[in-house]
């Protein structure tokens, strides 16, 4: 059992404020559904997209994502908000209604193409709205992520909150995959069973047009939830030096130039990027995986996510916050990404026909327990540094982004077939939804064997390591509090707390 952070525990939230923070990612959740799952399968057998620029779709996107997360962060920790709106509410609501009109946009067929029109010119028009959608993402789960931080510092009430926002982030790619199912089986083009290269084609654009339509319309109505039912703490923009002489200030002021200091950061920031690899890259290919190299009906576009979401839904509901409790946070960790590793080996099996619900359940229950635990390792991680915490979930959001355009670009570009899938397509999506997921389970395993014996979110001033008006400063032990660790500094000037690091 790994020790758990020091921080001060607070009185639980209250049910409704519980529900209403954590429906406040609901629309991200669903057009995420809708980009990891489909976007590739949209552009490429919908609008008739190529691999490689169905590639380039999806890594523009990604890199405008990564771009944008650490920006966001930081704008979102600096700036005031809108009045007395708050900060993090100002930037989710901005957010929202880019994210709203994006993504209609984006799955719409370019308006006024017509066959003439060559890949590359639509590709060109899309970009615009490829760059909005992923701003207004970005606003929206930074904004969010940095306000569960400022709402509690209780540990295990952070597990709880998010749990809560997870099972919302399940619940919602559930609602998708349903929703697709119903449209593909009563009102999609082509009525016979052989599979997604046939089935699906341009005669389905009315289907994407109407899913998301439903899942813009569904997402908005919990953003108002959100807005009204959650109460953010107004702040005022406060100097540096001003902050560090608080004596209310438990934490030394972390600045964003700090956080590259830190150790502990690039640590979390590994796990949480091989986590969202497993997950994320198995969405994105686990359609092409069942059609193509299983060879199951187009019905299972949408059923075998539906599992996967599923699974997630009872493991992150039941498991994961007394696991966390009881195991740690990097027991928890471990037991995750060894579903995951489990559910690779099951693929590595061969034709495994409808065994592959069973590995639909390893990989979402795998899935969900790490992505929880990890997310859970970042809010430790920014302790009660809440003032800069969204430029961490931003940076955090970079690793993330970024790595997972730059696989999906790498697959794509070394795609065996040029044009729609031949006979290579089979072995190909079973060695991409095997070797990545698993690849990244067995790194992050790697990363967190290096934080065994650390205690995620314990911090040490630099000024520990000077000589402060000559007197000595001596390391604070591993068990004391930060509390006591601040108080036993007694810092003469804000320079002395500007220089902050976290212990290794």
């Amino acid at each position: 059992m790994d020790e758990q952070p020091l921080v001060k525990k607070t009185a639980q939230l209250p049910v409704i404020r519980r529900f209403t923070f954590g429906v406040g990612h609901v629309l991200n959740d669903l057009c995420a559904s809708l980009w990891f799952t489909y976007l590739v399968v949209y552009f490429h057998r919908v609008l008739q997209f190529d691999n490689a620029t169905a590639g380039y779709v999806m890594m523009a996107g990604q890199v405008f994502d990564a771009v944008s997360t650490p920006l966001v962060g930081y704008e979102s920790d600096v700036s005031g908000g809108c009045r007395n709106y708050g900060r993090r509410k100002s930037w989710h609501l901005l957010g929202s209604f880019c994210v709203a009109f994006a993504f209609i946009m984006i799955f719409q067929p370019c308006i006024g193409c017509n066959k003439q029109t060559t890949v590359m010119a639509q590709f060109i028009y899309y970009l615009p709205f490829l760059f909005l959608s992923q701003f207004g993402w970005a606003s929206v789960q930074i904004s969010h992520l940095a306000l569960l931080p400022e709402l509690t510092t209780d540990t295990n009430e952070r597990v709880g909150l998010n749990t809560i926002r997870y099972i919302f982030t399940v619940v919602s790619n559930m609602l998708v995959f349903i929703i697709m199912w119903v449209l593909l089986k009563f009102t999609g083009s082509g009525t016979t069973q052989e599979g997604l290269s046939t089935s699906l084609g341009p005669d389905d654009i009315p289907q994407f047009r109407l899913l998301v339509y439903i899942v813009v319309a569904v997402g908005s109505v919990f953003v108002l939830i959100f807005h009204i039912g959650t109460k953010e703490k107004t702040t005022r923009c406060v100097s540096s030096l001003e902050q560090s002489s608080n004596s209310q200030t438990r934490n030394s002021t972390m600045r964003w130039t700090d956080w590259l200091r830190c150790r502990q950061f690039y640590q979390v920031a590994g796990v949480y990027m091989c986590t969202r690899l497993m997950v994320n890259v198995s969405q994105v290919y686990v359609s092409l995986y069942v059609t193509e190299t299983l060879g199951l009906d187009k019905d299972y576009v949408a059923l075998i996510p539906l599992v996967i979401y599923m699974s997630g839904f009872f493991v992150s509901s039941v498991l994961v916050k007394p696991m966390n409790k009881f195991l740690g946070r990097k027991m928890t960790f471990f037991f995750g990404a060894v579903m995951v590793l489990g559910a690779c080996d099951w693929i590595l099996v061969g034709n495994v026909g409808k065994q592959v619900f069973g590995i639909a359940v390893l990989l979402g229950g795998g899935g969900s327990m790490a992505l929880v635990t990890s997310l859970s390792m970042t809010a430790d991680l920014i302790n009660e540094n809440t003032e800069s915490g969204a430029f961490v979930y931003g940076a955090m959001s970079f690793t993330d982004k970024l790595s997972n355009g730059l696989v999906v670009m790498t697959v794509q570009l070394i795609h065996p077939c040029k044009t729609g899938c031949c006979a290579a397509c089979k072995a190909f999506y079973q060695t991409v939804m095997a070797y990545i997921p698993g690849g990244a389970a067995v790194l992050s395993l790697v990363i967190l064997a290096t934080l065994i014996g650390t205690n995620i979110g314990q911090r040490r001033g630099r000024d520990r390591e000077l000589n402060i008006e000559g007197v000595s400063q001596s390391p604070t032990p591993d068990n004391s509090t930060i509390q006591e660790s601040y108080e036993k500094s007694n810092p003469v000037d804000g320079k002395q707390e500007e220089l902050l690091h976290c212990s290794s």
